[in-house]
């Protein structure tokens, strides 16, 4: 008896320890998708200490429409503008400077120098500032001796001390480069970086910006809060959507307190159409992509606003399940991206990338949901609950629609 007891102890022990390792299901043979998930879910734990970036950052940043061209009126303008438009209420609360906002030359005690001409105030005063009105403020830097534009040191080899700089102006978030980077190694570079961050950083959101060369998804998510998985954005189709193919594949290294970053909002540059840019909006919102604003928000149109301020695929971006949405079909340029959300509820996105007008069709199996299940429909670019080619606000073992040329239609399914 007591041999047998010892013997289901035993047992009950090694399920216990099998179903821990799976995450909490018990499995036989892994596959190895199923060890990458796992490694991916270790990897996300390790991004939630400093507690920051729960949800994927929201604000705006200066690169995409200023390039070096960016000052400190333009900077307190911006912070007045997401307060008076309603943006930093859905959550847009970071403002961040990028390229170009130091002098060339460090001082005489090696600390870097704002520049003179176009923030002879400070980044202190603009942090002041930017905190007055409940906001955020960020800079830039680079995991080199120089950053990407030439015109201001980076960060090698003085990332202590420029972290101790950045914490005593009350900067919020840090995104760092990978510009000259005196050929050493990349991971070396940012791990002298997250280190200092551990020491003298901790209410800074750590951005790194590798450009996804070296695949940061697989290593990052211990040393920061978002690493970028693609080359610079640019503003056109093309650009927008191949990064969305790149970034598709580390969905599963996202998670809260660490996520993928394709890269900055171009909605409101003016170099794709409507459709576009709500396609553009809509599916980083779903692979809870940063949702940083890269327009002039002092002078946007009511289109542009619109969808930036569309507060119902935003709460997809935010929702706290934190699981990115991914590509689920694909058929010739008409394709099907979802993820879950909380609620036991899905995110759905039906997206043309064809030139032409046509009905794509998202089935239960490719979404995540059992084949009898029934749903409400919540259309969240019409606001309603009802959806093309469907009982108004229900459906059953799929949804259809048809979707104009590089548009989408973005829908969340709630099981009844």
């Amino acid at each position: 008896m007591a041999r047998a007891s010892t013997t289901s102890l035993l047992l009950l022990l090694l399920a216990v320890a099998s179903t821990s390792a799976a995450g909490g299901k018990v499995t036989g043979n892994a596959t190895s998708a199923d060890l990458r998930l796992r490694r991916a879910r270790r990897a996300r734990r390790k991004t939630t200490e400093n507690g920051l970036g729960r949800t994927p950052q929201m604000g705006w940043n200066s690169w995409n429409h200023f390039f070096c061209g960016v000052n400190e009126e333009i900077i307190r303008e911006t912070a007045d503008a997401l307060i008076s438009t309603g943006l930093a209420k859905l959550g847009y609360t970071y403002v961040n400077i990028d390229d170009c906002w130091a002098e060339q030359n460090r001082d005489y005690q090696g600390n870097m120098v704002p520049n003179k001409q176009s923030f002879p105030s400070g980044i202190k005063a603009l942090a002041d500032y930017v905190h007055a009105k409940g906001l955020k403020l960020g800079v830039y830097s680079d995991a080199g001796t120089l950053t990407c534009s030439n015109r201001m040191p980076g960060s090698l080899d003085h990332e202590e001390q420029d972290v101790k700089t950045f914490t005593s102006w009350g900067v919020d978030y840090l995104k760092y480069d990978n510009c000259n980077d005196a050929g050493r190694n990349v991971v070396e570079r940012y791990t002298k970086m997250s280190n200092a961050m551990k020491k003298y950083g901790k209410n800074i959101f750590f951005s790194l910006c590798e450009w996804g060369n070296s695949n940061p998804a697989t290593w990052a998510g211990g040393m920061g809060n978002s690493w970028r998985t693609t080359g610079d954005i640019a503003d056109n189709w093309d650009s927008m959507t191949s990064r969305a193919d790149l970034n598709d594949k580390w969905a599963a290294y996202a998670g809260p307190g660490g996520w993928n970053d394709p890269d900055m909002l171009e909605v409101g540059n003016g170099g794709m159409t409507e459709a576009e840019y709500r396609s553009h909006f809509s599916i980083w919102a779903l692979a809870k992509a940063p949702l940083l604003i890269g327009c002039d928000v002092r002078s946007m149109s009511q289109q542009t606003k619109d969808i930036i301020s569309n507060w119902e695929v935003i709460a997809v971006n935010q929702d706290s399940l934190g699981v990115q949405g991914k590509k689920v079909q694909s058929d010739n340029g008409l394709e099907v991206w979802a993820g879950p959300l909380t609620g036991n509820r899905k995110a759905v996105v039906l997206w043309n990338r064809q030139g032409y007008q046509a009905t794509i069709t998202a089935y239960w199996s490719s979404v995540g949901l059992p084949a009898s299940a029934t749903v409400t429909v919540r259309d969240l670019w019409a606001h309603s609950s009802s959806s093309a080619g469907q009982t108004p606000g229900s459906a059953e073992g799929q949804i259809s629609a048809s979707v104009a040329p590089h548009d989408c239609k973005m829908y969340i399914l709630t099981p009844k």
